[in-house]
């Protein structure tokens, strides 16, 4: 059930949310935050047939540039923007061409070894 303000509040293991206090610190992201932006990569992954490596690696990609101070945007601006991708269907034509380019690569180095 949804309260006036668009929130619901949920029971979540205690070992979950510490690990998204630890993950939101050095992003200044809160624990919702955290965990919002996990659902959200998600959805993106299960949505886009990406395979588990795939994920990972995009995942540790976006967390060293974060790292590295170089992402500036707020979750807000990603989440808008990944709202618009998502309704004009270029989010999943484009992680579409990523994982197929990918998935070519994979099978040239195969093919190589």
């Amino acid at each position: 059930m949804t309260t006036p303000t668009g929130f619901a509040s949920v029971k979540l293991p205690a070992a979950l949310v510490q690990q998204a206090r630890e993950a939101a610190g050095p992003l200044r992201r809160s624990v919702a935050g955290q965990i919002e932006y996990w659902a959200t990569l998600g959805r993106v992954v299960e949505h886009t047939g990406l395979t588990v490596q795939e994920a990972q690696t995009a995942i540790e990609g976006y967390e060293a540039a974060a790292r590295q101070g170089r992402l500036k945007d707020t979750l807000d601006d990603i989440e808008a923007r990944f709202a618009a991708a998502e309704v004009s269907g270029s989010l999943a034509a484009r992680v579409r061409d990523v994982v197929l380019d990918n998935r070519s690569k994979a099978a040239a180095q195969k093919k190589a070894a």
